[in-house]
C-alpha cells in the first residue's frame, strides 16, 4: 500500500456499550482524522488539571504498517482548554483492546463530556520502522551537538 491510498481496517464494537453512538468517522471529504466520540454511561466532569480515561465502545484490528494516531480536537482546545495528554496517542498494529482517550483539561474551568460526544480524532497513518547502523563517529553538521534552545528565538 501507499500513502493516501484507502485501507479497509477491521472494527468490531464492544457488546452492549456504544451501538448508539456513531463509528468514528470523517466529518468532510477532505478530513485527515476520524472524529472519536465519548460512550459513557453518564456526563463526566472533567475539572481543570485533571485526565480522564474515556472509553470510545469499539475495537480496532490496523494493518501491519500502518498506526492510529489519536488526536486532540482543535475546537475542544481552542474553546475550553482540553487536548490529550499524550498526543498524539498510539495504536499499535497488533494492539487489539478498547480504543480510549486520555483526555486532559488544561483549562480554568470544568468541562462536562457528554455520550457520544466528538472528544478525539483518529488518523490512519503508515510506519516506518528503523533499524539501527551502529557507527563510531556521525557525520557532522552545522549545528552538531546544540541541544534544546539551540537555535535561539
Amino acid at each position: 500500500m501507499t500513502a493516501g491510498a484507502d485501507i479497509t481496517i477491521s472494527i468490531a464494537r464492544i457488546p452492549g456499550t456504544g451501538e448508539d453512538v456513531p463509528l468514528p468517522a470523517y466529518a468532510t471529504p477532505g478530513s485527515s482524522g476520524m472524529d472519536l466520540r465519548a460512550v459513557v454511561t453518564e456526563p463526566v466532569e472533567l475539572l481543570p488539571g485533571t485526565t480522564v480515561m474515556l472509553p470510545c465502545g469499539f475495537m480496532i484490528a490496523i494493518p501491519v504498517g500502518f498506526e492510529g494516531q489519536v488526536r486532540p480536537r482543535s475546537g475542544l482546545a481552542a474553546r475550553h482548554g482540553v487536548g490529550i495528554l499524550n498526543a498524539p496517542g498510539t495504536i499499535d498494529s497488533d494492539y487489539r483492546g478498547e480504543v480510549k482517550v486520555l483526555l486532559t483539561n488544561f483549562g480554568r474551568d470544568p468541562f462536562v463530556i457528554r455520550r457520544g460526544d466528538r472528544i478525539a480524532q483518529l488518523v490512519i497513518a503508515p510506519v516506518t520502522r528503523a533499524v539501527w547502523s551502529v557507527s563510531d563517529k556521525l557525520g557532522d553538521t552545522e549545528r552538531g551537538q546544540g541541544g534544546f534552545g539551540h537555535t535561539g528565538r
